[in-house]
């Protein structure tokens, strides 16, 4: 089993910090649907502006928010502000890569969607790996070579 990327929020700006919250981070319902991302399910959050790697659960907040609230010892880390990529991640089987479809969710300075994109990997008959990013439409999107 490899620990692989299920879904990525990437560049949403903390809108909130709340020491004594009882930990967590709190996200518009909006953005979790279209990505993939769970309830309670356990993310690992990137810090653009800090460098900051932490791990904590979600929870909801308001619906059409656009919130991203970084709760309890969280709030350390993050600052309302700041540029984080909050990653959700599987365990899978090696064979089952090619079948998945991980949903990658941009965002514009206000926490509005920019765009959606989706990462394919698919195997070639000589066992070689390959890996593109797709547009919402699905066309394939240029991939800096050093991603390849």
């Amino acid at each position: 089993m490899r620990k692989i990327i299920a879904a990525k929020l990437h560049s949403l700006k903390v809108t909130g910090a709340d020491l004594n919250y009882h930990g967590s981070v709190t996200l518009d319902p909006d953005h979790c649907e279209q990505a993939g991302i769970m309830p309670l399910e356990f993310v690992e959050i990137w810090n653009k502006s800090s460098g900051a790697r932490i791990s904590t659960y979600v929870i909801l907040g308001e619906r059409g928010s656009r919130c991203c609230v970084l709760n309890g010892a969280a709030a350390r880390t993050c600052q309302p502000g700041d540029e984080v990529i909050i990653a959700s991640s599987i365990y899978a089987q090696e064979s089952e890569l090619p079948g998945m479809r991980p949903r990658v969710l941009t965002f514009d300075g206000d926490n509005n969607v920019a765009s959606m994109l989706t990462y394919a990997v698919e195997r070639s008959a000589d066992g070689r790996w390959s890996f593109s990013i797709l547009a919402e439409t699905g066309a394939a999107l240029p991939v800096p070579l050093r991603a390849r």
